[in-house]
C-alpha cells in the first residue's frame, strides 16, 4: 500500500541560526552586559564558552589575528607561577583583580599572598589556549600540576584552590582535564581519585557531587570523564556501565533533565549527552526531541540559547546547547570531544603537542623542569605553527 504525502503540508525543521550564534558569542569577547557583572571573577570561563563556541560553529576566523593574540596574552596574564619558598599554588586565576597595575614592589609582594591558581579557571584557560592554537611555550607544566596535586584531599577529591574552597566532583573533573591536557600527572593520586568517584556512585547508578549526595547529571558526566581522562574507565564492569547508561537515558523528557522530577534544561543536552557518548550509548537517545527542545530556547533576534524557552540566552547555555546539537550530527557544527568538552580540532592540536613533548627530550626537560629549576625560569614566547592558527 502506498501513502501520498502532501509536501506543502510538511513542516520544515527549525534552522539553527549559526551566524547569529557566532555573532552573539563574539560580542562576549568585547563587552559583558551589566547583568553579568557578578561573573567578573570567572571571566576566563566566559572566554572559554565564547572561544570554544565559535570553534564548534567553525567560526574562529571571526576572531581577528590581533584579538586572538590579545586573548592569548590576556589568558597568560592570569598564570600564577609560585617561587621556591611559596606554597604550591600554580595555575590560572579567573580574573585580573589580583594583578594590580603598579610598580610598587611592596604592594606587588603583598598581593602575591592572594594569587593562586583555581582548577576551573586553569582548565578553561588551558582549553582556550589549545583552541586558539597556542604552543604552550609559556607554560611550566610541572608547576601547574604541582598546584593540582596540592589541592587533592586525602579521600581523593580536589579543592578548587589552595585556600577557602569547596571540594567535590566538579574539581575532580577539572583536575583530570588539566593533567590530561598537559600530558603529566605528577603527584596526583589517581587511585584515591578513583576511590572517591566510585564511593559517589549512588543506588540508582548516577554519580553525586560528594559523598552521600543525590545523583546528578552534571556530576555523572564529571565522574565518567575523569575516569576516561585518567585511563581508568575500564575499571567499571559492564553491568555497572549498563546501569549508568539506563540512569542517563531516563533523564530525557524531550530535552534532558539533570535529576529525576526536575525540569529539562539546555545544558543537560551536553552533560547527559557527553556522558552517554563516553559510554558509547548516545544512540539510545531521541535525537529529534533533543533538537526540538534546544531550538525552543534559541533567541531568533540576537542569537544564543537559554536554559528554558523564553529565558535570556547566555554564553554557558549557548555553548553547551551547540555541543548537544553537535552530538546529533547537526550540519554546520564541528565534532566535539566529549570528555574534554572541546572541538576535535582543538583536541588534535593537543595530541600534536603531546607527541612533540614525548619525542623531544629537550622540550620535555624544559616543560617539566628539573631538581635545579624554578617555576620562574625564563619563559619563551614562540608563536604556534598549528593549523588552527597562522604563524605570527
Amino acid at each position: 500500500m502506498s501513502h501520498h504525502i502532501d509536501m506543502e503540508d510538511a513542516i520544515e525543521p527549525e534552522p539553527v541560526l549559526l551566524s547569529k550564534h557566532a555573532k552573539n558569542l563574539l560580542r562576549f569577547l568585547h563587552l559583558l552586559p551589566a547583568r553579568m557583572a557578578s561573573h567578573d571573577n570567572t571571566r576566563s570561563t566566559i572566554v572559554f564558552f565564547a572561544v570554544c563556541g565559535l570553534d564548534v560553529l567553525n567560526s574562529l576566523h571571526l576572531i581577528p589575528p590581533k584579538l586572538r593574540e590579545d586573548i592569548i596574552n590576556w589568558t597568560y596574564g592570569g598564570l600564577v607561577a609560585p617561587r621556591e619558598n611559596e606554597k604550591r599554588c600554580g595555575g590560572f586565576m579567573g580574573c585580573r583583580a589580583m594583578v594590580p597595575k603598579t610598580d610598587d614592589s611592596e604592594i606587588l609582594e603583598c598581593i602575591r599572598k592572594y594569587q593562586w591558581g583555581h582548577l576551573a579557571m586553569t582548565y578553561t584557560s588551558v582549553a582556550v589556549l589549545a583552541t586558539l592554537g597556542d604552543d604552550f611555550s609559556r607554560l611550566d607544566r610541572k608547576s601547574i600540576v604541582d598546584g593540582v596535586a596540592a589541592v587533592q584531599k586525602p579521600e581523593g577529591s580536589f579543592s578548587a584552590s589552595i585556600n577557602g574552597s569547596e571540594d567535590d566532583m566538579r574539581f575532580v573533573y577539572c583536575a583530570a582535564t588539566i593533567c590530561h591536557m598537559l600530558d603529566y600527572w605528577g603527584d596526583v593520586n589517581k587511585e584515591t581519585m578513583f576511590q572517591f568517584i566510585m564511593q559517589s556512585l549512588r543506588y540508582d547508578y548516577g554519580f553525586s557531587q560528594e559523598f552521600e549526595g543525590e545523583a546528578h547529571g552534571g556530576t555523572t558526566f564529571c565522574a565518567l570523564a575523569a575516569l576516561q581522562l585518567s585511563g581508568q574507565l575500564h575499571r567499571l564492569d559492564d553491568n555497572t556501565k549498563e546501569r549508568i547508561k539506563r540512569w542517563l537515558v531516563f533523564r530525557q523528557m524531550d530535552g534532558f533533565q539533570g535529576r529525576p522530577n526536575k525540569p529539562v534544561d539546555t545544558c543537560y543536552s551536553f552533560w547527559i549527552g557527553a556522558a552517554l557518548c563516553i559510554l558509547d550509548g548516545f544512540e539510545l537517545t531521541d535525537y529529534p526531541k533533543n533538537r526540538e527542545y534546544i531550538l525552543s530556547t534559541q533567541d531568533k533576534l540576537v542569537g544564543g540559547f537559554a536554559k528554558w524557552p523564553q529565558a535570556t540566552p547566555d554564553p554557558f547555555h549557548t555553548y553547551l546547547g551547540l555541543c548537544g546539537l553537535s552530538f546529533t550530527g547537526e550540519p554546520g557544527l564541528s565534532a566535539v570531544q566529549p570528555s574534554l568538552n572541546m572541538s576535535m580540532a582543538a583536541y588534535a592540536h593537543l595530541q600534536h603537542l603531546h607527541e612533540l613533548w614525548r619525542n623531544n627530550s629537550d622540550l620535555a626537560h624544559l616543560k617539566l623542569g628539573s631538581k635545579g629549576s624554578t617555576a620562574n625560569a625564563t619563559q619563551t614566547t614562540t608563536t604556534s605553527s598549528s593549523p588552527l592558527i597562522s604563524a605570527q
